[in-house]
């Protein structure tokens, strides 16, 4: 059931100046941004335009092309280009909502059209989220790394739906390319009048002028095209004239998703189409050894066997095997599973998950790490008490609902796919390397994803599909590739483990003087970019420390200090990404300070966020929403800031046994400017349960090399019956929008363990969450 809430406007207020930041990222960025006459010749250059595409979009049915981004039908229609993928997080309607607000038109009117691969759809947001700086440090070596890595996320024309930043990408170019088409459209009425801009208005499609004349979008397109307008001639819409955006606008896929018609990666039926199954080696880094293909070549069905091994990269998800080709989903996998295949299991075959904690805690013992938050002295005298803590998290799967899978055709030199992907043109790109052509005579269509949570950041699946229909048997037939849940979990990127430990001094009355946190794990960026993007692993990942060095509480001694441990267990992007377990460590730690030092958490964090009085509010609304608990509930609060957004939980939990159950969660959320609060909402409790899932039962581990957990009998996903009630709460702003499909994800897991711990007594500082 779903609450939602928006709280009326604070007073103004504005943060103190706070101290310059030390660290070694200064140094690192510095670097990078003065490394080269050439580089810094290119990085003075302006960025490039995001305006128009290489290539004219391709229109049908009359209509005009105004920009890259949208045309115009005579009927008045008009077609949005949407480069993000739509996996559930709603970017059909949001940004549709951008371009239709400065463009004049309802909604309605609107349709969305394929994106083509063009570099001007690339993702720039998101690149700038992985400078590694304190959200406080707002200096010139910030704002250049900005800029500098801006500019190469729009060289590098990287389509990329994640990070929570598609809203924070899009509120720019797209606002822009609807106030152009506007600003093109009212000339074209001037003209047509013999009047001018300034004697027209727009209005839900037509342009109006003082007079009353008018005229509607699709009669003034084509005139319109021959006007040349530059974004920076036109003035975007400041909030207070917005009627479109900030308003609770139903989702446009909500009908096809209902009816069944919404058509997924797995709806994909291409003429021709088989159909292929596959057998991976079980082992972590294994491969196959001798294959008895001629043992199911006569099954009912069976066109072809093809190993698809050498395709993958290295560190794939993917598991190096073969796969099965037969007329039907069904007669592949039966053959598959009757494949008589030899596994060669490799050097990770005794590889277990208590092996890596050992490799971890070694590293914590024994090394020296990267030093990404550092202020105040390191020895801390007349301190009343310290306080240490250890905290782990396990692998983790994505576990999305719809398998996966990848449809591809090679057929004259040319390759197709149809796939529900977050990165079109990475797995463009891994295509055209596995069939031998170039990028250009790849074609994609991206379908709906049924989940994505980063999984279909990947494209193994894509290299797998094109692999097997490359083979000669099935050449020039489409095949559908598809996973078992089985398949699915034992063979993905997993959020990587990790190890933290803390060390804090207190004073007498309860403060905090020092707080030293340093982590190990594996760094996802190290194994991504070379697999996905030929890109070398270099350099500080920030997503190891991210929650834990980025804090909003005012600690006058602090450092934070993360050890990179490689892995041979494929790691990647999961759904907030190091903020997921970060977040319970940090907030767990603080929790156990409140306590050591005889103060009430919420108070001490209201004391910690006296620089940040926008967190504050945060928490104060959430934990004014949540009253009391009920008869024999505790509450656990936790406050996290993730993807330029602050997020404060209130979890209502009950004990029972070891049984641990939430019945409510209260969500306070700060996300600059919202442009659809209804999407809002529904991010925020899909974050909530996706959170629960895992915090509850979600764990990975290996024995022998191999995955323990195959489906969701042993990797339980949240049931509708055990799901709480979700109560979400938007904060006003007129900042630029920050993320929202992520930040609801890292708080609630210490929200919980800080109520388990009123209730018990218990201090939970693994995950899963588990009562002994």
């Amino acid at each position: 059931m779903r609450n939602l809430k928006l709280v009326p406007s604070p007073a103004p207020q504005t943060d103190p100046a706070l101290p310059a930041r030390r660290g070694r990222r200064r140094f690192l960025i510095g670097g990078l941004l003065a490394g080269g006459a050439m580089l810094v010749g290119w990085g003075m250059q302006p960025p490039r335009q995001r305006l128009h595409t290489a290539d004219p979009l391709q229109v049908e049915g009359g209509a005009v092309a105004l920009n890259g981004w949208i045309a115009i039908a005579p009927d008045g229609t008009v077609s949005v280009v949407v480069p993000r993928s739509e996996m559930g997080q709603g970017v059909h309607t949001a940004l549709p909502m951008l371009l239709a607000e400065e463009l004049d038109v309802p909604l309605a009117a609107v349709r969305i059209v394929k994106a083509p691969i063009d570099k001007i759809f690339a993702n720039v947001a998101v690149m700038r989220e992985n400078l590694p700086f304190h959200p406080d440090d707002e200096g010139s070596v910030r704002q250049g790394a900005n800029w500098l890595l801006a500019k190469v996320g729009r060289e590098l024309g990287i389509m990329f739906t994640g990070g929570s930043s598609s809203v924070r990408d899009a509120w720019t170019p797209m606002r822009e390319a609807g106030a152009v088409a506007r600003a093109m459209l009212l000339r074209a009425a001037a003209e047509t009048w013999g009047a001018t801009p300034a004697d027209c208005r727009t209005e839900d499609g037509f342009v109006i002028h003082r007079d009353g004349r008018r005229a509607g979008y699709g009669a003034l397109a084509a005139r319109a095209a021959a006007f040349d307008v530059a974004p920076g001639e036109v003035r975007l819409k400041e909030p207070g004239a917005f009627r479109l955006i900030g308003q609770p606008v139903p989702r446009v896929d909500s009908r096809i998703k209902a009816d069944g018609s919404a058509r997924f990666g797995i709806d994909a039926r291409p003429p021709g189409m088989v159909y292929a199954a596959v057998r991976m080696s079980p082992v972590v880094g294994g491969k196959p050894g001798a294959v008895d293909a001629a043992k199911v070549k006569g099954m009912p069905g069976v066109i072809a066997v093809a190993d698809f091994s050498s395709a993958l990269a290295e560190h794939s998800g993917a598991g190096a095997g073969v796969a099965v080709v037969a007329a039907s989903w069904w007669q592949a996998r039966q053959a598959a599973q009757a494949l008589p295949v030899s596994w060669i299991d490799g050097e990770h075959a005794r590889l277990s998950s208590e092996d890596v904690f050992e490799g971890f805690a070694r590293a914590l013992d024994g090394e020296s790490g990267y030093v990404y938050h550092e202020t105040g002295a390191a020895e801390i005298k007349d301190a009343a008490l310290s306080v240490s803590a250890e905290y782990r998290a396990p692998y983790l799967a994505h576990a999305t609902m719809e398998p996966v899978n990848c449809t591809a055709q090679v057929a004259d030199g040319k390759v197709r796919l149809w796939a529900s992907t977050q990165v079109p043109s990475i797995a463009v790109d891994v295509a055209a390397r596995v069939a031998g052509v170039a990028r250009e005579q790849v074609e994609i269509e991206v379908m709906l994803l049924g989940g994505g949570f980063g999984r279909r950041l990947e494209a193994d699946m894509v290299a797998q599909a094109v692999a097997v229909a490359a083979a000669p048997e099935v050449r020039g037939k489409p095949v559908q590739l598809i996973w078992t849940r089985e398949d699915d979990t034992t063979h993905d990127v997993y959020r990587p483990a990790a190890l933290a430990r803390f060390r804090a001094h207190l004073d007498a009355e309860g403060n905090i003087l020092s707080w030293d946190n340093k982590s190990a794990s594996a760094a996802i960026g190290h194994q991504y970019f070379p697999r996905n993007l030929g890109l070398p692993a270099v350099g500080p990942d920030k997503t190891t420390a991210e929650g834990e060095f980025d804090h909003q509480y005012a600690i006058p001694n602090q450092r934070v200090e993360h050890v990179t441990v490689d892995s041979p267990v494929p790691i990647g992007y999961w759904r907030s990404v190091g903020h997921s377990h970060n977040a319970f460590f940090k907030e767990g730690f603080l929790d156990e300070l409140a306590h050591a030092g005889k103060q009430d958490g919420v108070a001490l964090r209201r004391k910690l966020l006296g620089a940040h009085p926008g967190a504050v509010a945060v928490l104060d609304a959430a934990v004014k929403a949540a009253g009391e608990p009920a008869p024999g509930r505790a509450h656990g609060v936790a406050l996290h800031r993730s993807f330029g957004t602050t997020v404060a939980q209130v979890a209502e939990v009950s004990v029972e046994g070891k049984d641990i159950r939430v019945h409510r969660v209260v969500c306070a959320i700060d996300c600059g400017i919202v442009v659809n609060p209804n999407i809002v909402a529904q991010q925020v409790e899909s974050a909530v349960v996706f959170a629960l899932s895992a915090a509850l039962g979600g764990e990975i581990t290996l024995a022998e090399g191999r995955v323990q957990q195959s489906n969701f009998g042993d990797y339980p996903v949240l049931r509708m019956d055990r799901t709480p009630h979700v109560e979400t709460i938007i904060m006003p702003s007129a900042a630029h929008p920050e993320g929202v499909g992520e930040p609801a994800v890292p708080p609630l897991a210490p929200a919980v363990a800080a109520a388990v711990f009123k209730l018990t007594g218990q201090r939970l500082r693994s995950l899963p969450l588990r009562l002994s």
